[in-house]
């Protein structure tokens, strides 16, 4: 065989190579994904537990992920910033916070075709709110 032909075998090796890894760690983030989103629950926080404040909270489902600000008077839900939302196709999601605001809750409706995205920033909602009793 030529050395030409080495060369361009080997090239078409090492690509395949670096395509299984990455399709394989593709894979591996999309079975995290799934099970976060399927293991996760959104508890309803009490209000009356909560000082005035404004209280950071995250959560991170591998493909999907959000940061709020949540902002706390009076015992009841001022405000609810979304700094960050990785969201693939889950941007109708972002309505949830004014949600939250006017429900003065997390128990809202997720948002059709956009069920993941609402549940992580509803999740992100709870652990802002939740940080703030530690």
């Amino acid at each position: 065989m030529s050395k030409k032909k080495k060369i361009i075998l080997s090239s078409i090796c090492i690509i395949f190579i670096i395509g299984v890894i990455a399709g394989g760690k593709y894979l591996i983030s999309v079975k995290n994904y799934q099970k976060a989103i399927r293991e996760l629950t959104i508890n309803n926080v009490d209000l009356s537990k909560i000082s005035d404040g404004k209280y950071i909270g995250t959560y991170d489902a591998d493909l999907i992920s959000a940061k709020v600000s949540v902002t706390v008077k009076d015992h009841k839900i001022e405000e609810v910033d979304l700094l960050e939302h990785k969201n693939g196709r889950g941007k109708p999601a972002e309505i949830i916070p004014e949600m939250v605001v006017k429900a003065q809750s997390l128990k809202v409706d997720t948002i059709s075709g956009a069920t993941n995205s609402s549940k992580t920033i509803l999740k992100a909602i709870e652990n802002a709110l939740a940080s703030s009793q530690k």
